[in-house]
């Protein structure tokens, strides 16, 4: 018994074959209008974190003292506010002085959150440049099937994933514990000193453990861009088969192409055919080429060729021109540069002149004619 089985199961990567093609520019175009790009979210993360600790280190003397003075102002309101209200204070009072309270602390600290994120926006128009699209946005059912989400949990890219974050947990911890514990001393001066010098001491404690956090995270989001590069360029590679497909698809099909240029030809041997009655001599080689030639003086500057061809073609218009009582002429040089140097429809060089000549005066004169 003979049983029948498809060998395309046993290729890797499907029936296309395995993938060891770089992907074309013509992939690479459609992968980025549908939001695929080699970019890593950990760089706009580290940029904009190290951003927001640097702005603080030389901010952090003013925003401590605007915020102390915010909340000295804000303190020292309670006790009139309450002696005036009896101790039953209306909400819509409350409610104003804690929307102001929010309004200034946004003020405060909004110019230095909105300079984190758009160092963030910018670091990752220049990973991938700028060209927005809806097209991620668009909600897809195939996205909600249960069964590939659970494969999406249990594949290799949730691997990595875990390992990064415990990479990162990792390294992020052990900087901020070897930083804290250099300066524990410092924390417990912070019950003995004012107020001014605790503020002064906490931000300088805060940018300096900020700005390392950063600094090792900058790092991890570089080898992090460095592996998505490479992961996109091996997710993008294309088989042999799927490179031809699309060579195929741009430049047309091969065979197509080939037919439309018999079919040219073919026309263009037919109009060429049309036109051979009116020659008035062909130069033959005599087996290989024949170019007929025709000359007007009252229509053309010099001879035009109104038909050539070689071997098979060669012959027919030699037929044709018996045909049609057509001289035809042996010169196997003045033939051979005839077919080489002018097109069906071109005038005949001046270089070529003189033999032309002789050979239609020649014909001329066979035939009576001046």
């Amino acid at each position: 018994m003979l049983l029948e089985y498809n060998l395309q199961f046993f290729a890797k990567d499907g029936p296309g074959g395995e993938k060891t093609e770089d992907a074309t520019p013509k992939k690479l175009q459609e992968a980025r209008k549908e939001g695929q790009v080699a970019q890593s979210k950990e760089i706009a993360n580290a940029f904009g974190l190290f951003a927001l600790f640097l702005i603080v280190r030389f901010y952090v003397g003013s925003l401590g003292a605007s915020l102390r003075d915010f909340f000295t102002s804000t303190y020292s309101q309670i006790p009139d506010t309450v002696r005036y209200y009896g101790g039953d204070i209306p909400y819509t009072t409350i409610y104003t002085v804690m929307a102001n309270m929010i309004i200034q602390i946004i003020l405060l600290v909004g110019p230095i959150m909105l300079i984190a994120v758009v160092v963030a926006f910018l670091c990752d128009v220049a990973q991938v440049k700028w060209k927005p699209t809806t097209k991620t946005l668009r909600p897809k059912f195939s996205k909600m099937n249960p069964v590939k989400g659970f494969s999406k949990i249990l594949s290799a890219k949730s691997l990595v994933e875990l390992i990064k974050a415990i990479a990162k947990i990792a390294l992020i911890g052990y900087v901020a514990y070897s930083y804290l514990i250099d300066r524990v001393g410092d924390i417990f001066l912070l019950y003995d000193i004012s107020i001014n010098a605790a503020i002064g001491l906490v931000g300088e404690m805060v940018t300096d453990l900020g700005t390392r956090i950063a600094a090792v995270y900058l790092i991890l989001a570089f080898a992090d861009y460095i592996y998505q590069r490479h992961k996109f360029k091996e997710d993008m590679k294309m088989s042999k088969q799927e490179v031809k497909d699309e060579f195929k698809n741009a430049e047309g099909d091969p065979q197509i192409k080939a037919q439309q240029r018999r079919r040219m030809m073919q026309a263009s041997h037919r109009r060429m055919m049309q036109q051979l009655p009116e020659a008035d001599v062909v130069i033959t080689n005599p087996t290989h080429f024949a170019v007929a030639i025709k000359y007007d003086s009252d229509q053309y500057d010099a001879p035009v060729v109104l038909a050539k061809g070689e071997d098979y073609l060669a012959q027919k218009i030699k037929e044709l021109a018996r045909e049609h009582h057509i001289e035809i002429v042996e010169n196997k040089p003045l033939a051979r540069m005839l077919y080489a140097n002018v097109e069906v429809g071109g005038f005949v060089p001046p270089e070529l002149y003189q033999a032309v000549a002789e050979v239609l005066a020649m014909v001329y004169h066979m035939q009576g004619k001046t």
